[in-house]
């Protein structure tokens, strides 16, 4: 689970570990014949400080969990994770949520363009990248969450007539990602509405993130592997 030392993600957490038996064994994984044959269970965290105070809460609840450092955004850390993996858990982990993500205050003095670029960056293409990363990585049966919003959903609505066919018509990654970048490029020079685009960098890194989602499951439909791959809205 990413992001998971406070917020939704710390929630996710601890939904998890009280709805999945035995909670004993949920911290590392579980063996036996349940379709979690391998479970994986870490929280993940950028701030290493604040992942083991979440861990230390955990456990004084008798909640065991493990912390291994992540900033989504970083290749390095991605790869660091992904070779602990390797390394840990050969047969491949059953559950990854993507929960980490940025939002902006509605006060903020943040130009807009900024705030497209770091959203963006975050809740679309390093979640996209942490897909890339770990699919390869899923045992059989696995699961893979992508935490979204409902201000997809609202944000889609808001889009320009041509651009909303766009978003609901069949598309590759390729396509979506330089529709992502067109935003980007439109926040900073001011001319979204043109293009048809809302300003709503939030709203359209979660609309990307929930339209990357339905192509990454089309694209892993046929593998043997039967990965289950969703968005939620949180």
């Amino acid at each position: 689970v990413t992001g998971a030392n406070k917020g939704v993600g710390h929630g996710i957490v601890e939904r998890l570990i009280k709805c999945l038996t035995p909670p004993s064994d949920w911290h590392v994984y579980l063996t036996g014949e349940s379709p979690f044959t391998e479970l994986l269970y870490i929280i993940s965290a950028r701030n290493v400080s604040l992942g083991h105070e979440a861990v230390d809460e955990f456990v004084k609840r008798g909640l065991p969990v493990k912390f291994h450092q992540l900033d989504i955004t970083d290749q390095k850390s991605r790869d660091k994770l992904a070779d602990y993996v390797k390394s840990n858990y050969p047969d491949g982990i059953n559950i990854l949520i993507n929960n980490a993500g940025i939002a902006y205050k509605t006060d903020s003095n943040a130009p807009f363009g900024e705030q497209a670029q770091v959203t963006l960056a975050t809740n679309y293409f390093a979640t996209l990248e942490m897909c890339n990363t770990f699919l390869p990585l899923m045992a059989k049966n696995s699961r893979l969450v992508n935490v979204s919003s409902i201000m997809s959903v609202v944000t889609l609505k808001k889009l320009g007539d041509e651009l909303y066919e766009k978003f609901v018509k069949p598309m590759t990654i390729e396509q979506l990602n330089d529709l992502m970048h067109d935003f980007i490029r439109r926040a900073a020079s001011g001319d979204l509405a043109s293009a048809g685009w809302p300003q709503m960098a939030y709203g359209v890194s979660k609309l990307g993130l929930t339209k990357a989602t339905f192509i990454l499951a089309e694209q892993l439909k046929d593998d043997p592997r039967r990965i289950l791959i969703n968005a939620t809205n949180s």
